[in-house]
C-alpha cells in the first residue's frame, strides 16, 4: 500500500482528495493538515510514501513546509498542487525538492498515477506545467547559457545522454525502457547517475539541463 498525507487549509478539498485516492486498492490515505507547520510535523509523525501538498496555507506556506520535509533524511515525496498554471510556485516547489507539480483540476486517474509514480520515484508534472517550465528556462537562456550547460554535460556517458533526452521528452521510465531497450531497473540506475552529475532534485531540472544543452528542441 501507497501511504498518502494530505495537505491543504480547505477541508472541502481534502475530502474530494481523499475520495478520489480511496477508489484505489493500493492507495490509502493515513492523515490531513490544513497547514504547512502541521504537515511537517504530520510527517515525522505518520512518515507517509506521499504528501498532497497545497502552495498556499496560512501559518506556514507548502513551498516552506516542502522545503523542510525534503530535507529530512529518507523523506517523503511531495507532490504540489495548486490552481495556477502559469505562476512562480511552480519554479519555486522545484527548488525546495517537489518530486512532482500538478494543477487541482488534474483528472483523477491522472492524480493515481501520478501518486504512483511518485512513491516510485518517477516523477510526473501537468504538461501544460512542465511546457511553461521549459519555454520560461530557454527564453532566459537565449543569452548565451549553452556553452556552459554542455560543459556539464562532459562528465555523462553517452547511454546517460540518451536517458537524459528521454526525459527532455517527457518520458516516464517505463517509456524510456522501451525506447532504448533496457528494464526500468537499469533506467532507474541512470536517472540516479544523472541527478548526482547534474546535481539536480527531480527530473524537471534533468529536462531544463537537456533543453539548455539543446539536446531536446
Amino acid at each position: 500500500m501507497i501511504s498518502v498525507l494530505l495537505v491543504d487549509d480547505e477541508a472541502l478539498v481534502r475530502a474530494g482528495l481523499r475520495m478520489i485516492l480511496e477508489t484505489a486498492d493500493d492507495l490509502t490515505v493515513i492523515g490531513e493538515a490544513a497547514t504547512g507547520r502541521a504537515a511537517i510535523g504530520a510527517v515525522a509523525g505518520a512518515r507517509p510514501d506521499v504528501v498532497l501538498m497545497d502552495v498556499r496555507m496560512p501559518d506556514l506556506d507548502g513551498l516552506t513546509a516542502t522545503t523542510a520535509i525534503r530535507a529530512r533524511s529518507r523523506p517523503p515525496a511531495v507532490i504540489v498542487l495548486t490552481t495556477f498554471d502559469a505562476d512562480d510556485a511552480v519554479f519555486r516547489a522545484l527548488e525546495a525538492g517537489a518530486t512532482g507539480f500538478l494543477l487541482k483540476d488534474t483528472p483523477p486517474r491522472d492524480l493515481l498515477r501520478a501518486v504512483r509514480l511518485a512513491a516510485a520515484g518517477d516523477a510526473i508534472l501537468s504538461p501544460q506545467v512542465t511546457r511553461q517550465v521549459i519555454d520560461r528556462v530557454t527564453a532566459q537562456d537565449r543569452t548565451g547559457r549553452r556553452r556552459e550547460a554542455l560543459d556539464r554535460l562532459r562528465a555523462l556517458t553517452e547511454r546517460e545522454r540518451e536517458v537524459l533526452v528521454q526525459i527532455g521528452l517527457g518520458h516516464a521510465n517505463s517509456a524510456i525502457a522501451a525506447n532504448l531497450h533496457m528494464s526500468e531497473a537499469t533506467v532507474k540506475s541512470h536517472i540516479s547517475r544523472l541527478f548526482d552529475k547534474l546535481a539536480a532534485t527531480n527530473r524537471v531540472q534533468l529536462a531544463i539541463a537537456a533543453f539548455r544543452a539543446g539536446l531536446v528542441e
